[in-house]
C-alpha cells in the first residue's frame, strides 16, 4: 500500500513563466506568475478531491442499499421491510463488487490529483476491498451462533431496539421483518452445518450459551405458554401506541397483531426451533475448549485475525511479549493503591478480599432491583460529570446523547462484557451503554467508573458519535470499525478521564481503572497463549485471577468470549498504546504548542482508522501546528448545556 497522508503534491512552475530564468521578448506581454500556476494546481487537486468524494459517496449508497439493516441502524427507512441476504453468495458477490469499485477508482481518478484527505479515503477504499476478499478465506471459520454476539440474539435485539414505528407503514414493515429474519437464520444454520462438515465448530459452551439464547428468545407467548417473550410483547407495545394515537384503528389494531401473531407462529419460532434442534443434536461432536490452533489451518487463521484486530502485523508471539510487559507495570501500580487503601496483605490476597466479599456494601451493590437501579443510577451520574469537562478536552463534540440501559433478558449473561450500540448520526436515537445486571456481584462498584468511561463518555460514544457527524470527508469514512482504533481509543478515554476533574477520587475506583487496563494487558497473554501456545482454558483463568480481581463468573465469561472470538481482545491494548505513543510524540516535537484539544481533534476528526493511518495522520496534525496552518476549534462561550444533551430525556 501507498505511504498514507502524503503530502500535497509538489507544484510545478513552467521555467518559460519564471522571470528570474527568461526575459519576455515582448515587454508589454503579461506574464503569467508562479503563485497563479500555484492556485491553478490547487484549484485541480480540489476539484479531483471533490470529484472523488462524490463518487464514494454514491458507492457507499450502493454498499448501503445492499443492507437494508445497515440503513436502519443509520435511521434510514429504506427497503425497511428486509432482512439481509445472509447467504454466502450474497457475501461473494459484494466483495466481487467492492475489488471491481476498486479498478474503476484506479482507471478514474488520479492519485497525485488528491489531497490529504482524498488520499486516505482512497487507500482506505483498497483495504477495505482487500480486508473483504482475505475474509472470504475463513468464511467457514466464523461461528454464527455461539454465546457472546451470535446471531440468535442480534437479531432480536435490533427488531426491538432499532426498527423504529412511527406509521402503520413502519408497523406492516416490522412484522415483515419477522418473517424475513427467519429467512435469514435459516441461511445462517445453513452456512454452520457446512462448517461443521469440514470439522469447524464452536466448542460446547458457546453451543450450549447459543441454544439456551435461542430458547430464550421463543419462550412465552405466542410460542408456549406463559408471560409474552420479549418480541412479542415489543411488537404488541408498538401496536397500542399506533391505536393509542389514532395513527390505526381498533380493528386495524386487531388485524395487524393478529399478523404478528402468524409471522411469529408460522416463521421465526419454526427458524429458531430448527437451530435448538440442530445445535442440540450436533452438541455431541463438539470438544470442550476449540481455539483457532485445533481448526483446519488454524495457525493461518489466527494470524489472519490478530492483523485484522489490531490492524498490525505483530506476531503472536510479539504480542504475548508485550502483555507480559505492560502486566509487571501495572501490577506495581497496583500495589502502590493496595497500600494506600490500607490494605496490610499481598496484591493476590487483595484480589481475594474483593473478589470475595460479595456482602461489602463498600465492594458490591445488592443483588436487587434497587441494586441494578442504584448502578444505573451512579453510572449516569458520572457520565454527567464527564460531559460537563468535554469542552476542556475536545473541541470537536457530538450531538448525540448516551444513556445507560440494562441488557435485554433474553441475552443477559452474568458477568458478561458491557457493551455500547451507536446511536443515528443526526442525533435523534441516543447512543446506548449496556450493562449486565443479571448478578450484581460480577458488576462490582470499583469497576463501574472506568467502563462507563469506556463504553460511553470519553470512550466509545464519544469516538463513535464524532465518526457519524463528520463532514467534509466521504460517508463511509464516517462508518469504519477498526477494532484496535475503536476499542484502543476506548481503553485510552479510561485513562484520559483520570486527568478530568471528578473522577476516580477514591483508592477502589483508582484501582478499578487499573484494573481494566491490566485487564486488557492480561488479554494479550491469554489470548495468545490460549491460540498460538498451547494453553488450556483453565490456566487462561488461573492467570486472569493471578493479576486481577476478576471474579469467577467474569472470568469464565472473558476466556470463553476469546475461544469464541480468537484475536478480538487483543486491540484494546494495542491500540491504546499506539494513541498514547502519538500523544507523547506530539508532546515531544511540539513542547508549549502542544494543546490536547487540537491532538484529540485529530485522533478522532477523520473517523475510524487502522493504527499506521492514524500515525501518518498525527504527523501530519503535528506538521501542522508547527508550520501555523493548524487552526484549533475555538472553545465555546458557554458550556452550561453539556454536549449529548436534549430537551427531553430519551425513553428507555
Amino acid at each position: 500500500m501507498r505511504s498514507l497522508l502524503l503530502t500535497t503534491a509538489a507544484v510545478f512552475v513552467l521555467a518559460a513563466c519564471d522571470p528570474a530564468t527568461e526575459t519576455p521578448t515582448n515587454t508589454t506581454e503579461t506574464t503569467t506568475p508562479a503563485v497563479t500556476e500555484t492556485a491553478a494546481t490547487e484549484e485541480a487537486i480540489a476539484e479531483e478531491s471533490a470529484r472523488l468524494n462524490a463518487w464514494f459517496d454514491e458507492k457507499y449508497e450502493e454498499v448501503l442499499q445492499s443492507s437494508p439493516m445497515s440503513m436502519t441502524q443509520l435511521g434510514r427507512k429504506d427497503r425497511y421491510d428486509e432482512i439481509d441476504d445472509m447467504s454466502f453468495e450474497a457475501q461473494r458477490e459484494q466483495i466481487d463488487w467492492r475489488l471491481a469499485t476498486v479498478d474503476e477508482m484506479k482507471s478514474n481518478f488520479d492519485y497525485d490529483l488528491l489531497d490529504q484527505e482524498a488520499k486516505t479515503s482512497y487507500d482506505l477504499w483498497i483495504y477495505n476491498a482487500e480486508r473483504a476478499e482475505a475474509s472470504w478465506d475463513w468464511r467457514f471459520h466464523s461461528y454464527n451462533f455461539e454465546q457472546m454476539g451470535g446471531s440468535q440474539a442480534w437479531i432480536p435485539q435490533f427488531l426491538i431496539n432499532f426498527h423504529k414505528v412511527d406509521t402503520e407503514e413502519d408497523m406492516v414493515a416490522y412484522i415483515s421483518r419477522v418473517s424475513e429474519s427467519a429467512r435469514a437464520i435459516r441461511q445462517l444454520l445453513e452456512q454452520t452445518q457446512q462448517s461443521a462438515e469440514k470439522g469447524i465448530r464452536a466448542p460446547t459452551f458457546a453451543y450450549e450459551g447459543a441454544i439456551q439464547q435461542a430458547k430464550n428468545v421463543i419462550t412465552g407467548a405466542p410460542f408456549t405458554d406463559g408471560d409474552d417473550s420479549a418480541l412479542y410483547a415489543d411488537l404488541k407495545s408498538e401496536i397500542t401506541t399506533l391505536e393509542e394515537a389514532g395513527n390505526v384503528t381498533p380493528e386495524r389494531a386487531e388485524e395487524l397483531m393478529a399478523d404478528a401473531e402468524t409471522a411469529l407462529i408460522e416463521d421465526f419460532g419454526p427458524a429458531y426451533q430448527a437451530v435448538i434442534d440442530w445445535m442440540s443434536d450436533d452438541i455431541e461432536n463438539t470438544a470442550a475448549e476449540t481455539v483457532a490452533g485445533d481448526l483446519p489451518d488454524g495457525a493461518a487463521f489466527y494470524n489472519y485475525r490478530l492483523a485484522s484486530s489490531t490492524t498490525t502485523d505483530l506476531t503472536a508471539d510479539e504480542i504475548h511479549e508485550i502483555g507480559l510487559s505492560e502486566v509487571a507495570r501495572l501490577r506495581e501500580q497496583m500495589v502502590a493503591v493496595k497500600d494506600s487503601f490500607g490494605f496490610e496483605g499481598s496484591l493476590e490476597e487483595f484480589f481475594v478480599f474483593l473478589r470475595e466479599n460479595t456482602d461489602d456494601e463498600r465492594l458490591y451493590y445488592p443483588n436487587t432491583d434497587e441494586g441494578r437501579q442504584g448502578y444505573i443510577d451512579d453510572a449516569t451520574a458520572d457520565i454527567e460529570n464527564i460531559k460537563q469537562h468535554l469542552p476542556e478536552y475536545f473541541g470537536i463534540l457530538p450531538k448525540a446523547d448516551v444513556i445507560v440501559k440494562r441488557v435485554e433478558p433474553f441475552r443477559e449473561q452474568a458477568g458478561a462484557a458491557q457493551h455500547y450500540n451507536s446511536g443515528t448520526p443526526d442525533g435523534s436515537r441516543p447512543g446506548i451503554y449496556y450493562a449486565h445486571l443479571l448478578d450484581m456481584k460480577a458488576m462490582p462498584k470499583r469497576e463501574l467508573e472506568v467502563i462507563a468511561y469506556h463504553e460511553a463518555i470519553p470512550g466509545h460514544h464519544m469516538q463513535i458519535s464524532i465518526a457519524q457527524e463528520l463532514t467534509g470527508i466521504p460517508q463511509f469514512r464516517t462508518q469504519q470499525f477498526f477494532n484496535a482504533y475503536v476499542e484502543g481509543w476506548a481503553l485510552y478515554s479510561e485513562y484520559l478521564a483520570k486527568e478530568m476533574p471528578g473522577t476516580y477520587e477514591d483508592d477502589l475506583s483508582e484501582f478499578g481503572r487499573l484494573g481494566s487496563e491490566i485487564w486488557r494487558a492480561i488479554r494479550l497473554v491469554v489470548d495468545t497463549g490460549l491460540h498460538a501456545k498451547g494453553w488450556t482454558k483453565q490456566e487462561a483463568i488461573d492467570y486472569f485471577q493471578a493479576n486481577s480481581a476478576i471474579t469467577d463468573a467474569q472470568a469464565l465469561a472473558e476466556v470463553e468470549r476469546y475461544i469464541t472470538w480468537p484475536g478480538q481482545a487483543t486491540g484494546y491494548k494495542i491500540g491504546m498504546l499506539k494513541i498514547l505513543e502519538l500523544r507523547e510524540k506530539a508532546k515531544t516535537e511540539l513542547g508549549d504548542d502542544f494543546d490536547i484539544r487540537g491532538f484529540h481533534d485529530a485522533v478522532l476528526g477523520g473517523g475510524g482508522l487502522p493504527l499506521e493511518v492514524l500515525e501518518h495522520r498525527i504527523e501530519a496534525w503535528i506538521a501542522s501546528v508547527k508550520d501555523g496552518t493548524y487552526v484549533p476549534a475555538p472553545m465555546p462561550t458557554d458550556t452550561s448545556e453539556p454536549a449529548g444533551a436534549t430537551e427531553d430525556e430519551p425513553a428507555e
